[in-house]
C-alpha cells in the first residue's frame, strides 16, 4: 500500500516552471532579486498575487506598487520566495483529486499557517538549517495528501479510526495502513530533490529528536511546535482536530521564547497569516 500511496505523486498536477526553479534554488540556497523578478514576470497569476500582497495592510504602504521588480525589492528575498512557494505549491495541490472527504482548502490553510509560523520561530531561536523552515512547514503533511489521492478508501478508514478510537492521525495510519504520513512526506520531498535537512524535518515532525543544553534546535522541533499551535487555533486538516481549550502556545514557548517575545511573535503571525489567507483558498 505504501508504494501505491507514493504513486499518488503521479496524481498530483506537475509543478509549474517557476515553482520547479524556485524549488531547485533551495538546494543552492542562492537566488537573486533579478532571478526572482524574471521568474515572477513569467507567471502572471503569481505576479498578480504578489502585487496584491505587497499592497495589502501587511506592508502598510501609502502608495500603490505596480511593478513586480518594485515588489521584489520591498519584500526581500526570503519573504518573496516563501510567498511565491506557498502560493504556487498550494495552487498546484488544489488541482489534485483526493478522497471526497478531503478538504483541500483546510489542507492548504494548515500547510501555509504552519510554514509561516515555522519560519517566524526559526528567525527567533537557534535552529539547525533555519532557511528550510518555511518549506518544511509547507510540506510537512504532504504525505497525508498522497494517502488521500493514492488510497482514498483507506484514507477514509484512517479518518474513521481516528475518530472512533480517539487516537492520533499517525497512530490511526499505522493501525490501518502499516505506515504513517511523515515518512511518506519525506520520500516525496526526496523525489523532488529538496535538501536533506528539510526531508528530515518532515520525517521527524511528530517525534523530534531531543537536543542537549546549548545545542541548536532541530528543524523538526520547530515544525512540530508550529503544527501543534496551528491545530490549536482551529486551522487543522480535519474539522474538529483542535484542542478544546483553544489556542495553546506552550509548545512554542518550550523552544525557548520569553513571554513578551512569544506574544509579539504570535501577533505578527496572525497578521501575516490573515493577509496571506486569500491566496491559499
Amino acid at each position: 500500500m505504501r508504494e501505491k500511496a507514493l504513486r499518488g505523486l503521479g496524481g498530483l498536477p506537475p509543478f509549474s516552471p517557476i515553482l520547479n526553479k524556485l524549488l531547485a534554488s533551495l538546494a543552492s540556497e542562492d537566488v537573486s532579486f533579478a532571478r526572482l523578478g524574471d521568474l515572477l514576470e513569467k507567471d502572471t497569476v503569481v505576479a498578480g498575487n504578489i502585487l496584491h500582497l505587497v499592497n495589502s495592510a501587511l506592508y502598510a504602504r501609502s502608495g500603490t506598487v505596480n511593478s513586480v521588480r518594485h515588489a521584489v525589492s520591498l519584500m526581500g528575498i526570503n519573504k518573496l520566495r516563501n510567498a511565491v512557494l506557498g502560493m504556487s505549491v498550494t495552487r498546484s495541490w488544489s488541482q489534485a483529486r483526493p478522497a471526497a472527504s478531503w478538504s483541500m482548502v483546510r489542507f492548504n490553510l494548515h500547510s501555509a499557517a504552519t510554514a509561516i509560523l515555522s519560519d517566524m520561530v526559526a528567525q527567533r531561536v537557534p535552529v539547525d538549517y533555519p532557511e528550510g523552515a518555511f518549506v518544511a512547514g509547507l510540506m510537512h503533511d504532504v504525505g497525508r495528501l498522497l494517502i488521500a489521492v493514492g488510497l482514498p478508501e483507506e484514507y477514509d478508514g484512517v479518518l474513521q479510526h481516528h475518530r472512533l478510537a480517539n487516537q492520533s492521525t499517525v497512530e490511526s495510519e499505522m493501525a490501518v495502513l502499516g505506515f504513517a504520513h511523515p515518512e511518506l512526506s519525506s520520500e516525496a520531498l526526496a523525489s523532488w530533490k529538496l535538501p536533506e535537512p528539510i526531508q528530515a524535518a518532515v520525517r521527524e515532525h511528530h517525534a523530534p529528536p531531543e537536543t542537549g543544553p546549548g545545542a541548536k534546535l532541530s528543524l523538526s522541533s520547530v515544525v512540530a511546535a508550529a503544527d501543534v499551535y496551528v491545530n490549536s487555533i482551529g486551522v487543522s486538516i480535519v474539522s474538529g482536530d483542535v484542542a478544546q481549550a483553544g489556542a495553546d502556545a506552550q509548545a512554542i514557548q518550550r523552544l525557548g521564547l520569553e513571554s513578551t517575545r512569544l506574544e509579539d511573535l504570535l501577533g505578527e503571525f496572525q497578521t501575516e497569516f490573515e493577509s496571506m489567507t486569500p491566496f491559499f483558498r
